[in-house]
């Protein structure tokens, strides 16, 4: 009987969701407890890889952040190229629209930030925080209502969540990195010229592609950019093919119960443990905390909203038709989840524990608001099929 729970509850839309919801409130729960030294020192233990003179030497967080999101950025890279060519993306106001999405949802929470902070330099230095979105965590709540979202809007989200968080990749290298090695990163440009061979060759073997995604994978690690940021290289040569024999759609339904049942949920549970102490209430009323809320909830939507609707007046972009104004509105808010991408920059933007207390709580209160609204408008926006 159990078994058959079990089985049952993988077959749901919505299981890999309720997974990932499960694991991050696992996570605060254990950071919050007794169980917080385990945690910090299991998340911080040291696992390496030494062949000959060559190493690498991370923490289990960073191996989980580094090496297994890099295979979930794969399948969602693998999804946005198989929509470019032949699906909610092939058009060209289409493909426009998550551009346009993403750099709203990027400029309005900046400049929000900005407006709370101009005069202060040390916590200007922080305007990036409300830029992020938490692609897991938002693909997760729209994962939760099942087959009630179109699968174009769930395409259109991880299409401007991609670009977002290659957009804050862009950020961190510029503004927030001061360590990035020029050999590596020529490296990844030798790798990645080397898979556009593959592919004009039109090699349908995927052996050939994932061995040299891995040297991809190594050579950005070691470039000192964001590791993630491999998978999404790698998903752009992997031919398509005839629809009987795609190394793509192949390549993408092996790994993505992996993705969805077990990369997710680790990542999750690596992730989501923040701490509650030193939070008090009034640091809600600290510019850093109000900037971040207001940018990543209400930045994020305007910003989006906004900047759709310019588009499409301008016929730059355009809805997909089976997407109705108040489904996209609930899109709008989902990208309000900062959550992990904006922590994570916050720890590279103040090193004073006080503002890192005060990014902890804005991440927090604006996710969360973030993630209920848009699960709540997407849900009464949306019909059962």
């Amino acid at each position: 009987m159990p078994i058959e729970i079990i089985r049952k509850f993988f077959q749901l839309k919505s299981a890999a969701g309720i997974l990932l919801l499960m694991s991050a409130i696992s996570a605060i729960v254990v950071e919050n407890s007794p169980l917080s030294d385990f945690y910090s020192k299991l998340l911080h233990s040291s696992i390496s890889i030494n062949i000959s003179t060559f190493s690498i030497d991370k923490d289990l967080h960073h191996w989980i952040n580094d090496g297994l999101m890099a295979i979930f950025f794969l399948l969602v890279g693998l999804e946005i190229k198989r929509e470019l060519l032949q699906g909610h993306l092939s058009s060209r106001e289409q493909f426009s629209l998550p551009a346009v999405a993403a750099i709203g949802g990027i400029t309005i929470p900046a400049i929000i930030y900005i407006s709370f902070n101009i005069g202060n330099e040390a916590t200007l230095n922080g305007w990036a925080i409300p830029t992020a979105t938490d692609i897991a965590f938002a693909l997760g709540v729209v994962t939760l209502l099942g087959n009630r979202v179109p699968i174009s809007l769930k395409v259109t989200l991880v299409a401007i969540a991609i670009i977002d968080d290659l957009m804050a990749i862009i950020i961190i290298a510029s503004f927030y990195s001061s360590d990035l090695s020029i050999n590596y990163l020529i490296y990844a440009l030798v790798a990645t010229i080397i898979l556009f061979f593959l592919n004009n060759r039109k090699v349908k073997n995927l052996l050939p592609f994932i061995i040299i995604g891995i040297f991809l994978w190594v050579f950005v690690l070691k470039s000192g950019i964001h590791a993630s940021l491999a998978g999404v290289l790698l998903a752009q040569f992997i031919p398509l093919g005839s629809k009987d024999q795609s190394p793509l759609h192949k390549l993408e339904h092996s790994i993505e119960p992996w993705v969805n049942f077990i990369i997710l949920p680790i990542f999750a549970f690596a992730n989501a443990g923040v701490s509650f102490s030193g939070m008090k209430i009034n640091l809600l009323w600290d510019p850093v905390t109000i900037g971040i809320i207001l940018g990543l909830f209400f930045g994020k939507q305007i910003g989006v909203m906004l900047f759709t609707y310019l588009g499409s007046l301008l016929k730059i972009c355009k809805l997909p038709s089976d997407i109705t104004w108040m489904q996209y509105y609930g899109l709008s808010l989902v990208t309000g989840i900062g959550f992990t991408m904006s922590l994570f920059i916050g720890s590279l933007a103040f090193t004073d524990p006080e503002y890192q207390t005060s990014v902890r709580l804005g991440v927090l209160i604006a996710s969360f608001f973030a993630g209920v609204f848009g699960y709540l408008t997407l849900r009464f926006s949306t019909k059962s099929s």
